[in-house]
């Protein structure tokens, strides 16, 4: 490994020299991909740079034990130097091992989370409606933007289904173990006995596609226009901008109608549906890796129950990992942090234990 470091450190000190060198710069495509492939570096060498210092000190206090003749408040000085010189390279070199387990490409992206009332009627629309505040408030704690694709509301107040975009640098990585069946334990408002009644919702999370990953022909498509239909609104019903976008070869539809301008409804459209056909190449690619599948958090599966939502006890269980905690209000509130970080954690030891 730390072989294998030297040669990545030399590649590092080679782009921060092209960085400087004027027909580089002029070269908007390479500069670019060369600044991309910097700050990819960067965190990796910085760690390698305090890996070996810390193991040149290391080296030269076990070097001076091992000469001795040393006074005793000397050597007790060197010694306490070399132990704690010991326990930092062992910790920087485990640090450096997760650096350099293989990055998900799609880390970066912008994402798409769709979520659809499972089982429950109502109650669980309401519940989809809980989750789209939930992580719509993650995002805005983080400062990442998000933009409603296209929702289906209820009169309550809930959601049939709902797409929105969630844009910022990183937010794929943060938000991909929540693909699967959320369930919500609660005493609905409209139960008079006070009975605690079970429903679901469906969160998949797809990594916004660019035109580059998905190649659509447009004579794969059938589009059809309609009039907008469903909760509230002066413009429902008058003119037909709401869109149905079919793709032949994979019979994926996708609908929008949230916007006044069918021009607006088709590109955010197009942005799902180029999404859940990267999504589901991707998907086809993993079912025959079963390794890669074994270090991942659960599979991803839109079928999979991840979590569990009881108000009553004010717990939140994610079943994956066998996480419990009982901060519902703050989670709900989209305090997300403490979870994600945990599910990334267990994620990069399987892919430890995987890799070695």
């Amino acid at each position: 490994m730390l072989n294998k470091l030297a040669l990545v450190e030399e590649r590092f000190e080679e782009i921060c020299q092209m960085l400087y060198d004027p027909a580089v710069i002029a070269d908007l495509e390479q500069y670019s991909a060369l600044l991309k492939e910097h700050k990819n570096l960067e965190p990796i060498i910085t760690k390698f740079r305090e890996y070996k210092s810390a193991d040149e000190t290391l080296k030269e206090s076990r070097a001076m034990l091992d000469e001795g003749g040393l006074d005793k408040d000397f050597r007790e000085m060197v010694q306490e130097e070399y132990e704690n010189a010991k326990e930092n390279t062992a910790t920087l070199y485990e640090e450096l091992k997760i650096l350099l387990l293989p990055k998900d490409p799609n880390d970066d992206r912008n994402v798409i989370v769709e979520i659809r009332g499972g089982a429950g009627g109502e109650e669980s629309a309401l519940f989809a409606g809980v989750l789209y505040r939930m992580y719509s408030m993650y995002a805005e704690s983080r400062r990442w933007k998000t933009e409603v694709l296209s929702s289906n509301p209820t009169e309550l107040g809930g959601f049939k289904e709902v797409s929105f975009m969630i844009s910022g640098e990183g937010a794929y990585s943060r938000f991909k173990f929540e693909s699967g069946v959320h369930r919500v334990q609660r005493v609905p408002e409209t139960e008079t006995q006070g009975r605690i009644h079970t429903s679901t919702a469906t969160v998949a999370v797809l990594p916004e596609a660019q035109d580059v990953d998905v190649q659509i022909n447009p004579a794969d498509l059938q589009i059809d226009t309609y009039r907008a239909s469903g909760a509230g609104g002066q413009h429902v019903n008058k003119t037909e901008s709401a869109i149905r976008i079919i793709h032949i070869p994979t019979g994926t539809i996708v609908e929008c109608q949230d916007e006044r301008s069918q021009h607006k409804n088709k590109d955010k459209a197009m942005k799902i549906l180029r999404s859940r056909i990267l999504e589901a190449e991707r998907e086809k690619q993993m079912s025959s890796i079963a390794d890669e599948r074994k270090s991942q958090v659960g599979t991803g599966d839109r079928s999979e129950r991840i979590r569990t939502y009881n108000y009553p006890q004010g717990r939140i269980s994610d079943h994956r990992i066998g996480l419990t905690i009982y901060k519902l209000e703050q989670f709900l509130n989209g305090d997300l942090d403490e979870v994600i970080d945990a599910l990334i954690t267990y994620d990069t030891a399987q892919k430890l234990k995987s890799e070695s």
